[in-house]
């Protein structure tokens, strides 16, 4: 009885370290094919506005999808996202940029040191007139991305994490398009300041380290069973 209760073990144990291993590797071959989808449309020409919206209400996937588009900044109603960027700390400037149909939609105008968070430390930035601009669309996220950030610091206009409905919500803006979009490092504001393309498109991929590790445990599993069986057969 023993006997059976080992081996039945023994096989739950390695179907299940088995089972991880193969998941690994169909999430690796996922993450490259999200990977080369990425460098594709990174190289891509830029869209206009109406074809990422057309896109977006299709159901489709606009991340990190091309686009270029004009309007005015909003620059009283600019958004302060916590950041680092090459090694400083401080902010990503989410402004609102109006459009020729009086919508709005946030842009991600770029980094600016934690000194330079108010708008006053960085006044030639604060072009006005419309502008042309181009970068990366950049979808609103579904919720918290993790308990381990912080809540959103409305009252000192600090977002740890990307609320889109929050940032809408604190301007008083109506007919906000439910997208953001990330400016690439074409745009260059006078000063230097906020300093364009900060868009992260690294994703982690370690799908074939564990895929090994936990295959490894598997094979390691196999070699204490058989090195137990062969000193059991060899002392009988």
């Amino acid at each position: 009885m023993k006997t059976i209760l080992t081996a039945a073990l023994v096989l739950l144990s390695l179907a299940i370290l088995l089972t991880l291993g193969t998941w690994q590797v169909e999430r690796l071959y996922w993450k490259e094919g999200l990977l080369a989808d990425i460098a594709e449309r990174r190289t891509a020409e830029p869209v206009s506005l109406a074809q990422i919206e057309q896109k977006a209400a299709a159901g489709g996937d606009i991340e990190y999808r091309r686009i270029a588009l004009s309007g005015t900044f909003d620059h009283t109603r600019e958004r302060h996202f916590f950041a680092t960027f090459e090694g400083r700390t401080g902010f990503y400037v989410y402004t609102p940029l109006t459009l020729a149909d009086g919508r709005s939609i946030f842009v991600n105008r770029g980094f600016v040191p934690y000194e330079m968070k108010e708008p006053a430390t960085r006044a030639a930035g604060e072009v006005a007139g419309e502008q042309v601009i181009a970068g990366y669309a950049r979808a609103k996220l579904p919720g918290k991305p993790s308990m381990l950030v912080p809540d959103n610091d409305l009252a000192k206009n600090i977002f740890y994490w990307k609320d889109l409905d929050a940032m809408v919500a604190s301007t008083g803006l109506s007919g906000v398009i439910p997208f953001f979009v990330d400016v690439d490092a074409s745009v260059a504001n006078p000063g230097g300041w906020p300093k364009g393309g900060v868009t992260q498109f690294d994703l982690p991929n370690n799908h074939l380290q564990y895929a090994v590790t936990w295959y490894g445990l598997a094979a390691a599993l196999l070699a204490v069973v058989f090195g137990m069986w062969w000193r059991s057969r060899k002392s009988g």
